[in-house]
């Protein structure tokens, strides 16, 4: 799943190619992925908007454009593909459109974006701009900025039960951690993904707070991770995963202390530490 960093390195490459670009049409084919408004309404209100800026908000890519908001989550496989015109692109090894794109935008300087999504568990959201803090709500600070510290990280995790790797996961404590991250955070911090968040002591807050910082800045300026099918728009994947730790490593020895690095199920997710220096 495209998680901060990654939507973050899809945000840094649009940005510039298509800020002030006029959406002059669009091609839906899996219409499922769209909430809250019909197909109709859909096209009828992107249709002709121009994109001011575009920004992100945890996981969510956000298209900001006159008197509108579109908000893009990728879900588990999904991409942005950026070409000049509606033919393939030289960097591709399929054709564009295929049968996993599922929305295409034309603009008025040529270019052509196309989300593709495999595993359709993406969605895309029109909204109004006042209605953007109800729509993130739910979503904790975003762990680059200033809002994220250690005393408000040890205030949010106070009092609860569930384990840590379940709360970061959650999204309402921090923004835009998924499973890789997470798994990568408590490493650098030597906390257990298990321990309940509310056993967690100020000290180790600060020294997880400054991991997550420190593993999400680390995988932007890599590009991401590109395990899987990750690409960005120019269709160029990451570099981050040739600096994981653990994540991705069952079975290998640990890079600190030589144990063998376990993977087992946590959080309805794989798991990957190491039992000797995550206590």
């Amino acid at each position: 799943m495209p998680e901060l960093p990654e939507v973050e390195t899809i945000r840094r490459v649009l940005e510039p190619s298509v800020t002030d670009d006029k959406i002059t049409e669009i091609f839906i084919r899996q219409n499922r992925m769209i909430r809250g408004q019909s197909l109709y309404f859909f096209k009828q209100e992107l249709t002709g908007r121009q994109i001011l800026k575009v920004d992100r908000r945890g996981k969510y890519l956000i298209f900001r454009l006159n008197h509108k908001i579109f908000l893009v989550h990728l879900g588990m496989s999904g991409q942005i593909i950026r070409t000049t015109d509606n033919s393939v692109s030289q960097n591709t090894s399929f054709p564009l459109p295929d049968k996993h794109t599922h929305l295409t935008l034309w603009l008025s300087s040529g270019t052509v974006l196309y989300f593709r999504d495999p595993r359709m568990f993406g969605r895309y959201i029109l909204s109004d701009p006042n209605d953007e803090s109800r729509l993130f709500s739910n979503l904790g600070p975003e762990p680059l900025g200033p809002q994220f510290t250690p005393s408000g990280l040890y205030q949010d995790l106070r009092k609860r039960t569930a384990s840590i790797k379940a709360l970061l996961l959650s999204q309402k404590i921090v923004a835009g951690l998924g499973n890789i991250y997470v798994d990568e955070s408590l490493f650098r911090a030597k906390i257990n993904p298990a321990k309940p968040g509310g056993q967690i002591s100020k000290k180790q807050t600060k020294i997880l707070h400054e991991s997550i910082k420190l593993v999400l800045t680390e995988a932007v300026n890599a590009g991401g991770t590109s395990i899987s099918d990750f690409q960005d728009p120019e269709q160029r994947i990451g570099n981050y995963q040739n600096h994981l730790q653990v994540y991705g490593k069952k079975g290998k020895s640990c890079p600190h202390c030589g144990t063998i690095i376990i993977k087992e199920n946590l959080a309805q997710r794989g798991t990957h530490w190491c039992p000797s220096c995550q206590k």
